[in-house]
């Protein structure tokens, strides 16, 4: 073997291991970057919803012995969709008041609360037909008799919700025929019995529901009778209502970025400084400027050193140190041959 074959063969050694040694202090293989997390799937809009009721009463009713007040909360024929009721009469019954015998609040002709829901649409209606109201202590005075009235709310996907409400023919409150706006508040008195102050055509709408309500009472009357010192508060005649979710105005989600639209070279890092003992003759791996070449899939995440470093290292510096005697050989060789 002359010392050209030697030469050769221990600057390939030293290449070998000069690349060895820039493999342990690299990044880690691209296999081993963690997969992208999935985005995630936006959720599924709400369905939109309908509520109807002929009759709601939010009712204090004082009474003559000890001052006794018994709340009287009653609703006839609320629904919340799908659902349909028809029901004519509704009474209640108070401890205390008329010898505990029942109070007929609603008598109606006709009462009746609709309320449909489907993907797109959804719908709430109630119609009455000669309803007379009547009040705990005033048996035989209705507060309140109406001819006809309806309510009815509509919520359709694409469109603004819309809100009515209708009252045909004639009112009587206490016994006195009334004539009602809508929009506009009436107050009825009689002395000696109370105050009623109606609200006609009650609506109410925004971006995504709509409410209608076509009688409102707020009542305060001293009937002095079956026991009974006062009755206060409100009584609603046909109500509706309606809700759509946001699900047209929602901003949609953004998609989560492709492989093709990512960057194809993420910003270099700058190569560790060699140690004294990596200086002996080992050409530097990296260009001019410091930073180390990137591979074709630079673009997945970096992990760090590999766990196989420790022995990468080692064969680095076994072929590192077979390198150098091999140069060392091989000059011993043409140093005898010279003297010789």
């Amino acid at each position: 073997m002359n010392s050209t074959t030697l030469r050769t063969r221990a600057a390939a050694l030293a290449a070998t291991a000069t690349a060895a040694a820039a493999l342990a202090v690299g990044t880690a293989p691209a296999a081993h970057a963690a997969p992208a997390a999935p985005a995630a799937a936006p959720a599924a809009p709400e369905a939109p919803t309908a509520h109807a009721a002929v009759l709601r009463t939010g009712l204090d009713v004082s009474l003559l012995d000890g001052g006794v007040r018994l709340p009287v909360n009653a609703v006839l024929n609320e629904v919340r969709a799908p659902a349909t009721a028809d029901r004519t009469a509704l009474t209640v019954t108070l401890d205390g008041v008329d010898r505990g015998r029942p109070v007929h609040l609603l008598r109606a002709d006709v009462a009746s609360a609709k309320a449909t829901a489907a993907a797109t649409r959804a719908e709430g209606s109630v119609k009455l037909v000669k309803a007379r109201v009547h009040l705990p202590g005033l048996p035989l005075l209705s507060v309140v008799q109406v001819d006809q009235v309806s309510a009815r709310a509509v919520c359709s996907a694409g469109a603004p919700p819309t809100a009515e409400a209708n009252l045909l023919g004639s009112v009587t409150v206490l016994g006195k025929r009334v004539t009602l706006t809508p929009g506009e508040s009436s107050t009825v008195s009689v002395p000696g019995v109370g105050e009623v102050v109606l609200d006609l055509s009650h609506r109410t709408t925004t971006s995504t529901t709509a409410a209608a309500t076509a009688l409102k009472l707020r009542v305060a009357v001293n009937p002095l009778d079956l026991n009974v010192a006062k009755v206060t508060g409100t009584v609603a005649l046909a109500e509706a209502g309606c809700s759509a979710p946001e699900g047209s105005s929602a901003s949609p989600v953004p998609a989560a970025p492709s492989a093709s639209s990512a960057p194809a070279t993420p910003p270099a890092t700058t190569a560790p400084d060699p140690g004294p003992s990596e200086v002996t003759g080992a050409p530097d791996p990296s260009p001019a400027g410091g930073t180390a070449p990137r591979t074709p899939d630079a673009n997945l995440a970096e992990t760090g050193g590999d766990s196989r470093l420790p022995y990468v290292a080692a064969g680095a510096a076994a072929l590192l140190a077979t390198g150098a005697g091999a140069l060392v050989l091989a000059r011993r060789a043409r140093a005898s041959r010279t003297g010789a």
